[in-house]
C-alpha cells in the first residue's frame, strides 16, 4: 500500500500545484473488482486487463506494483499483455517486489533494475542475467523500477522533474513534507546501515565481509586476518556490541539469506544450503530448525500458501 500511494501522490500533486492535468491515470487488475493490499485495505480496479484495450485510455506508461508474494506470481495471460504493450512502445515501471514479475515476463531482459533489498538474493538467483542494483531506484531507458516504500516517492519525483521541471518537483515534496529528494543512485538503508550500534567501524567492516561471503564463509582466523584483527580483539567486539560470538552472528546472517532464497525462489533446499555455505542439506535443516523454530521444507509451504502471498495490486498510469 506504502509504495502504491507514495507513487500516485505526487501525480495528484503535480496536477494541483500546476493547476494543469499534467497526469490521468487507471487502475488495472487481471480481474477488475476490489483488490486488496496486505494490509487488508481494499483498492477499488477501474478495469480488468480483458477490458483494459476497450474502456480505459490509451496508456503511455503501465507501473506494475506487488508486494508479498510478488515472486510467486504466474499468469500467462497477464505477461503476454504486458509484452505486447511494451511492443507498441508503452513504458514499463515495477514498484517494491514487482520488478519480479517484469523480469518473468521478459520485460527486463537488457535492462538494469533493482527491488527491495530482502528480496535482492532471491531474485539474483532466479534471474542472474538481470542486473539488480541494490538502489533506491533505477531508471534505464523506458523501464524504471524502485525499491518499494518512500523509494516510490523519490522516483516519481525524479520523472515528474525530468519532464516538467525541477520546481515542480521541490513543491511537490515540500506538500509532502518530503525534506529531500533522493537520487536514485543511493543504495538502499540494509539492517547493515540501519542498525547504529554497527556505526562502530570495526564492526561494520567486519559484518560486511561476512555479508560477502555468505556461499563459501570465512573461518575466523580469517575473517580477523582480512580485516587485520586478532581473533581475540573480533570475538571481544561481537560480545561487547552483539551479544554473541562471530561465528553465531554470521550463521544468523547465513539462516536469513537461507530463508530469503527458500521463500522467494524454486531453488531446492539442497541448492539453498549449497548456496548459504552448508555442504549437508542434513546439517543445513538442523541449523535451520534450531533457528527458525521450523523445518525448512515447512517453512517454504506455509509461506507458499500465506494468504498475504496473493496480494497483487496493478496500476496502470497514462
Amino acid at each position: 500500500m506504502i509504495a502504491f500511494t507514495a507513487a500516485v501522490e505526487p501525480l495528484r500533486l503535480a496536477n494541483h500545484i500546476s493547476g494543469k492535468e499534467l497526469y490521468r491515470w487507471v487502475l488495472l487488475s487481471p480481474t477488475g473488482g476490489v483488490q486488496r493490499a496486505s494490509n487488508g485495505i481494499g483498492i477499488c480496479v477501474d478495469h480488468a486487463i480483458a477490458d483494459a484495450i476497450a474502456d480505459c485510455p490509451p496508456l503511455s506508461t503501465v507501473m506494475v506494483c506487488s508486494g508479498i508474494g510478488g515472486h510467486w506470481y504466474e499468469d500467462r495471460a497477464m505477461f503476454s499483455w504486458m509484452r505486447r504493450s511494451a511492443a507498441q512502445g508503452i513504458a514499463f515501471g515495477a514498484l517494491c517486489t514487482a520488478s519480479h514479475i517484469l523480469a518473468r515476463a521478459g520485460l527486463l531482459n537488457g535492462y538494469r533494475c533493482t527491488i527491495h533489498w530482502e528480496n535482492m538474493a532471491g531474485f539474483a538467483e532466479t534471474f542472474p542475467e538481470i542486473e539488480a542494483t541494490g538502489e533506491l531506484f533505477t531508471i534505464d531507458r523506458n523501464r524504471f523500477t524502485c525499491a518499494g516504500g518512500t523509494a516510490a516517492t523519490d522516483m516519481m519525483l525524479h520523472l515528474i522533474a525530468a519532464r516538467h521541471g525541477e520546481k515542480l518537483a521541490m513543491d511537490i515534496a515540500e506538500q509532502l513534507l518530503h525534506t529531500k529528494i533522493r537520487a536514485g543512485s543511493i543504495r538502499q538503508q540494509e539492517e547493515l546501515q540501519a542498525n547504529p550500534v554497527l556505526d562502530h567501524e570495526d564492526l561494520h567492516a567486519a559484518v560486511a565481509v561476512m555479508q560477502a561471503n555468505i556461499e563459501e564463509p570465512l573461518d575466523l582466523l580469517t575473517l580477523a586476518a582480512e580485516l587485520g584483527q586478532s581473533r581475540r580483539n573480533l570475538e571481544r567486539l561481537f560480545r561487547k556490541y552483539m551479544n554473541c560470538s562471530p561465528a553465531k552472528y554470521y550463521l544468523g546472517l547465513r539462516m536469513k539469506r537461507a530463508r530469503q532464497l527458500l521463500c522467494q525462489t524454486r531453488m531446492s533446499v539442497m541448492e539453498v544450503s549449497i548456496s548459504c555455505g552448508f555442504i549437508s542439506a542434513t546439517h543445513f535443516s538442523k541449523c535451520y530448525r534450531d533457528h527458525f523454530g521450523i523445518a525448512p521444507r515447512s517453512d517454504r509451504q506455509s509461506q507458499r500458501h500465506s494468504p498475504l502471498a496473493a496480494a497483487h495490486e496493478f496500476a496502470g498510469l497514462s
